[in-house]
């Protein structure tokens, strides 16, 4: 890793939290490959992390935020600038509840499963469907998660959003988002969600959930490392039958492979390095396009440096 004539700044605006040099991210993402980031930091305070954000800013520092690692690829010579973790922040439940429903604000250092655990203690329904999917309420909300039963930002009332400038709420309805991804201003981090969800039958809400997850169970490779769905569906069709449908169930690149139980996860037998996974996903989409002329969108985010 080079040098970083940026460290004593970031040092000084986290004096209260905590600086992670030359971090592994293999560890820290969920298909379990890549390399190192040169600086992991842990901001305690709202007033630390703004700090460090002007600072990031005014020295043109790369940075991007980490939850649980899904959906991320940090390439094997690793990433040179900051990467952010909210896990040490005050994290502050709020919960307001009215004759017809509720409103739910979490941190978006928060799993997904937290907000399903609130909702249904307070007799509130209509996430169900974000079950099982890995990951922080921040990362679905920057993704826009979900299935094709639904998706992050329709539950999504407003969003805490930090920036160099300070932080403020945000109506989500002025936050453009579609089919995976929310158009979040630029460098700006996602601190709170505040989520609308009605009321309704709690003990039909839990049932939902066991059996999709039981589904997920039974239909995805689990029990291996990998970044969920690799590729977005296209309009009209679905990623992980256009990859079976040209051949390429079961293919191999390195330690890197296409799922033989679910076409569209790539999974990581245990040797996958970051550059495998690129090329595995490249030789996937030239494929399709070539067979189906349609061209396949990552769902995964690629950070730092490959080759």
């Amino acid at each position: 890793m080079k040098a970083l004539p940026w460290l004593p700044g970031v040092l000084e605006c986290l004096s209260a939290g905590e600086v992670l040099l030359n971090a592994p991210m293999s560890s820290r993402c969920t298909v379990r490959t890549g390399g190192e980031a040169a600086a992991l930091c842990k901001p305690q305070s709202t007033e630390a992390l703004l700090s460090l954000l002007r600072f990031l800013q005014k020295e043109h520092i790369d940075f991007f935020v980490l939850g649980k690692g899904a959906n991320l690829l940090v390439g094997d010579k690793g990433f040179e600038g900051v990467v952010l973790s909210l896990s040490e922040m005050p994290a502050e439940e709020e919960v307001q509840l009215f004759e017809e429903g509720g409103e739910l604000t979490l941190s978006a250092g928060k799993p997904i499963a937290q907000l399903l655990s609130l909702a249904l203690k307070q007799g509130l329904v209509g996430a169900e469907f974000l079950s099982g999917i890995p990951g922080t309420l921040g990362g679905a909300c920057a993704m826009n998660a979900g299935t094709w039963q639904g998706e992050c930002m329709a539950l999504v009332k407003a969003v805490e959003l930090a920036t160099a400038e300070g932080v403020g709420w945000v109506d989500a309805q002025q936050l453009p988002h579609g089919y995976r991804y929310t158009q979040l201003p630029p460098e700006s981090i996602v601190l709170r969600l505040r989520f609308a969800l009605p009321k309704g039958d709690v003990a039909l809400s839990k049932e939902k959930i066991r059996k999709d997850l039981a589904h997920r169970r039974h239909t995805q490779p689990l029990a291996w490392p990998s970044f969920g769905s690799a590729f977005k569906n296209p309009e009209g069709e679905y990623a992980g039958r256009l990859i079976d449908s040209v051949g390429l169930k079961g293919a191999r690149c390195g330690g890197a492979q296409i799922s033989t139980r679910h076409a569209n996860w790539i999974i990581n037998l245990g040797t996958a390095t970051a550059l495998d996974i690129v090329r595995l996903m490249e030789m996937v989409a030239s494929r399709i396009e070539a067979q189906h002329g349609i061209k396949l969108v990552p769902e995964v985010k690629r950070m730092g440096v490959f080759e």
